[in-house]
């Protein structure tokens, strides 16, 4: 969708356009059922997150907490969802194969592709988003795992073919030191 359509169907959804919900919906279903069966969910599984997705957009720009997409509807629908599948599969203690996992860290997932305040970032977010950046590409991956992705220990130990607990727990200490020393130097 050009960014012309993107933007007149957000004004339509502002203005809550019926309309305009259904076709976000009913364009976006399809896709997003087929992308999560990666994960091996239960076909009711999958429906019930993207629904829950759905409600949580429909809330998110009912209530104005979105005020401009910096990237398209989908982009964002789908980033929703896809939180929503990790949290589902955390809760259900099922472990994600390797492979699958590195498929979402790989995709371009980005917190800055939506806007869902108006605000400019503070001061210490910049720092943060510029000396993140700076970091190793190991120890962007390793904290991206952690924190933003969710993902346990474990979990990081299977996906990086780390030989231990105690090696994540100590590169990501590390990581998290530099990063924090970076940010506030003394």
């Amino acid at each position: 969708m050009n960014d012309l359509a993107n933007q007149d169907l957000f004004s339509a959804l502002k203005n809550g356009s019926e309309l305009a919900f259904k076709k976000v919906y009913e364009d976006n279903r399809e896709k997003f059922i087929l992308y999560a069966k990666r994960y091996e969910l239960t076909d009711d599984e999958v429906i019930d997150i993207y629904q829950d997705a759905y409600i949580v957009f429909h809330e998110n720009i009912v209530s104005g907490k979105i005020k401009q997409f910096t990237s398209t509807i989908s982009t964002y629908l789908f980033s929703i969802g896809k939180f929503m599948i990790m949290d589902k599969m955390r809760k259900n203690n099922k472990t994600i194969r390797s492979e699958k996992v590195m498929n979402v860290v790989k995709e371009e997932v980005d917190i800055n592709d939506f806007e869902i305040d108006a605000t400019a970032p503070t001061e210490r977010q910049l720092l943060l988003k510029k000396f993140f950046s700076a970091l190793g590409e190991q120890c962007q991956k390793i904290l991206t795992l952690f924190y933003y992705r969710g993902l346990t220990i474990d979990e990081i130990m299977e996906v990086g073919n780390y030989a231990s607990k105690n090696v994540v727990k100590s590169q990501k200490s590390r990581c998290l030191k530099s990063l924090k020393d970076k940010i506030n130097p003394q």
